[in-house]
């Protein structure tokens, strides 16, 4: 076998890199529900108040199309990046292969052999793998309701006793399930199980991001049997694009690892498209086609966010107290009024009301120095004075800013006091 003329420029190997991104990307997942913004959670959706925090701003259910929008954005990105990155994602981003890498490397840590998807070794260390597996799994299942509770409330709660059985449950059942994942499934998962392998191969085209040992490289295999024994789904790469394949890498490490003692560069590629046609391949219909679809809604979305009210105003006839005429003739109607402030800030409101044409009408309740700190939804009561109704008739209350400024209207109508 013939040296190669540039030794000193031989590839690298890609693990340092990928375990970096796999401990980069799961701390940012276990750390992100801790990080707040104006007192609010960067990325949480608060099931009470029926929100949506997303980075400083606050979605409530009233702005379901904004949440449609990011959902829609973030399906269409999604499916530009397995288009582009192919199966990169199962083997360097997928939780599920992190948590895979990470239950057999504390396994091998502790003696244990890890074959055809099964523990082998002594009781004892198969016990404290087991051990260690349930350990990881709460965390992760307390990882996944910090997205819906903040943690500093989740633990006050849990230290004071106030945790609610629904979380308990959740909570127990999560653990259960990804327990049970790293303690009898793991690779199966992605040999078996999961339908993402499937989806892509539907996607794959010229341009999408393949692992492979090019036809033109084949002769120069030592059949040394490294990238099999390296292979974290005990494939064999040599017999071409499989199912199984993560794109993980690790076989073409193991190849460098062999191929650099002939000082030469290993045979397996990653390569756009199997004709390996370079970055060029990615200008294709299909990825052009994505990634001006995922702009757009992206626009949308942005625009729609930073363009929006900063406060909005529901009212409604409260259906506990009933229309009633007073002493003096005129008729007391109550309302049950939600301010919302949008801001990232906390807001002074003033509210006030008047009919259709114009005339003023009288509140009784707190109209002036409504207090409300960013992203809150708050509910008042009032009974708004006007004349009374021989017919049915429109009003509308006007949400005012600190400078007088409108800041939203809501229409409600009075109807005839029935005796």
């Amino acid at each position: 076998m013939s040296k190669s003329p540039h030794p000193d420029k031989l590839p690298g190997l890609l693990s340092p890199w990928r375990r970096t991104f796999q401990w980069f990307s799961s701390l940012l997942i276990l750390l992100l529900p801790w990080f707040q913004l104006d007192g609010k959670s960067l990325l949480r959706i608060d099931v009470p108040s029926l929100s949506l925090h997303l980075f400083g701003q606050v979605l409530r259910i009233e702005e379901l199309f904004l949440f449609l929008l990011f959902c829609l954005a973030f399906g269409v990105g999604f499916l530009l990046i397995t288009l582009i990155s192919g199966r990169v994602w199962c083997g360097w981003a997928c939780p599920q292969t992190t948590l895979n890498d990470l239950a057999e490397w504390f396994a091998k840590l502790i003696k244990l052999e890890v074959i055809h998807n099964q523990l082998k070794g002594e009781l004892w260390r198969k016990s404290i793998a087991q051990l260690f597996y349930l350990l990881l799994s709460a965390l992760v299942s307390a990882n996944l309701i910090w997205y819906f509770i903040e943690p500093q409330t989740f633990f006050n709660r849990i230290v004071s006793g106030q945790l609610h059985y629904g979380v308990w449950l959740t909570l127990l059942s999560l653990t259960l399930t990804i327990y049970l994942d790293l303690a009898l499934i793991r690779r199966l998962m992605c040999k078996e199980f999961c339908p993402y392998g499937r989806i892509q191969t539907a996607l794959v085209d010229e341009g999408t991001l393949t692992l492979q040992i090019p036809e033109s490289e084949k002769e120069r295999c030592t059949e040394c049997g490294s990238c099999i024994t390296a292979c974290p789904m005990e494939i064999d790469i040599r017999q071409g694009l499989q199912i199984e394949c993560i794109n993980c890498g690790c076989c073409l490490d193991a190849c460098r690892k062999v191929m650099q003692n002939y000082q030469q560069p290993g045979l397996i590629y990653y390569t756009f498209g199997t004709d390996n046609q370079g970055t060029k391949a990615l200008f294709n219909p299909r990825t052009i086609t994505l990634l001006l679809v995922f702009l757009v809604i992206s626009s949308i979305l942005t625009f729609s966010v930073l363009t929006r009210a900063e406060a909005s105003l529901k009212v409604s006839v409260s259906h506990t107290v009933a229309s009633r005429i007073l002493k003096n003739g005129q008729q007391a109607t109550f309302f049950n009024a939600w301010v919302n402030n949008r801001s990232t800030h906390s807001k002074i409101y003033h509210l006030q009301a008047q009919t259709l044409d114009g005339a003023v009408l009288t509140i009784k309740g707190q109209t002036d120095n409504l207090d409300l700190s960013a992203g809150r939804n708050q509910k008042f009561d009032y009974v708004l004075v006007s004349p009374a109704a021989k017919e049915p008739f429109m009003i509308e209350f006007i949400l005012l800013g600190q400078q007088n400024q409108q800041l939203a209207t809501a229409e409600a109508q009075i109807s005839p006091v029935t005796k």
